[in-house]
C-alpha cells in the first residue's frame, strides 16, 4: 500500500497516524473501522465482482468509500495495519452454524495482529455484531467487550476450558466464544487473501450461503449501538439491546440511508438477485 492511499484510508478513518504500532492504536483503529466501514453485501447483488486482491479491495473501501463482507473487510484492514508497521496474519475461520455444524473451509477471514506493546491480538472488523475491540489472543479467559463477554478456547474445550485428551502436540483450532456461545472456530496457520477466493465465490453464489438471499448494510454507531438497512428495514439497536425496527416504502429514502448513514451513494435500490447470478 503506498502512502497516499494509507492517508485516504486513515482519513476515511478518521484516525491520525499511529507514530508506533501499540495496542491504543490498534484499538482505536479498529473501533473507528466498525463505526465508518460498513459490513455490507451490495456487491453479490448489484452484480459487481468480488475480486480478493489487495488492489482492488483498497479500490472498493478507500476510493469508492464502500464497505463489505468478511474477506474484503479484514483483507483491506489487513494491507492498513501492515502499512501501519503491525505484524500481521490471516487466518481461516469456519463458522458455528446451527446444531453445532461447522461451515466450509474459508468460511470466514479475521486477523492475528501482533503489537509492540501488547502482544498478539484477534482482530476481525468483518463479522457484523461482533467483538468492538481487538481480543488478547493467547487470554483464555473471559474478556469483558461493550458487545458481550468474549472468550478464544482450545477448539474442543470444556466448559472450564479444559481440552480433552492428550494432544498431538500440534497447534489447537480455536473457538471464539460470545456470551458463552461459540460463533466460529479458527486455524491458527497463517494464510494468504487468495487462499480465500473459494470461500468469497461460494458464499456470493451458493443456495446454502445467506448473502445471496438477504440484503445487509450495517455499522457500529458512536454511542456502542448498531443500525443495520436490511433490504428496506432500518433497525437502530441500543447498546442495551433493544430495538426500533422500521419499514422503508420510498426508493428515495432508501438510497439517503444508504447515503447519510452509511456514506454509501447509489445510482438505484439493490434488490435481491439469489443465488447462482452473482459473481
Amino acid at each position: 500500500m503506498n502512502t497516499a492511499t494509507t492517508d485516504a484510508y486513515l482519513r476515511r478513518l478518521g484516525v491520525e497516524q499511529p507514530a508506533r504500532p501499540t495496542l491504543d492504536a490498534l484499538r482505536e483503529l479498529h473501533l473507528s473501522h466498525l463505526r465508518t466501514v460498513p459490513f455490507e453485501n451490495l456487491s453479490v447483488h448489484l452484480g459487481e465482482e468480488i475480486v480478493l486482491e489487495e488492489k482492488r479491495l483498497l479500490d472498493k473501501v478507500v476510493e469508492a468509500g464502500r464497505g463489505g463482507f468478511c474477506y474484503e473487510l479484514n483483507g483491506a484492514f489487513g494491507a492498513l495495519l501492515t502499512a501501519l508497521g503491525y505484524d500481521v496474519a490471516l487466518l481461516s475461520a469456519r463458522v458455528h452454524g446451527e446444531e453445532g455444524r461447522l461451515g466450509i473451509p474459508y468460511d470466514h477471514l479475521a486477523l492475528r495482529v501482533r503489537t509492540v506493546d501488547g502482544g498478539d491480538r484477534l482482530v476481525d472488523v468483518g463479522f457484523g455484531a461482533h467483538f468492538h475491540l481487538p481480543l488478547a489472543f493467547g487470554e483464555r479467559r473471559e474478556q469483558q467487550d461493550p458487545a458481550g463477554v468474549f472468550r478464544i478456547v482450545e477448539a474442543g474445550a470444556d466448559a472450564a476450558g479444559v481440552r480433552g485428551g492428550h494432544g498431538t502436540g500440534e497447534a489447537a483450532d480455536l473457538d471464539v466464544l460470545h456470551d458463552g456461545r461459540p460463533v466460529y472456530r479458527l486455524e491458527v496457520r497463517p494464510r494468504v487473501l487468495g487462499d480465500f477466493a473459494a470461500g468469497a465465490w461460494w458464499h456470493s453464489t451458493s443456495p446454502a450461503s445467506h448473502f445471496p438471499r438477504s440484503l445487509v448494510c450495517s455499522r457500529v454507531t458512536a454511542d456502542g449501538g448498531r443500525i443495520t438497512l436490511g433490504g428496506r428495514r432500518l433497525t437502530a439497536t441500543a447498546p442495551d439491546g433493544t430495538r426500533q425496527v422500521r419499514e422503508i416504502g420510498a426508493d428515495e429514502e432508501v438510497l439517503e440511508i444508504y447515503r447519510e448513514e452509511f456514506g454509501i451513494t447509489l445510482d438505484a435500490v439493490p434488490t435481491v438477485r439469489g443465488a447462482g447470478t452473482g459473481g
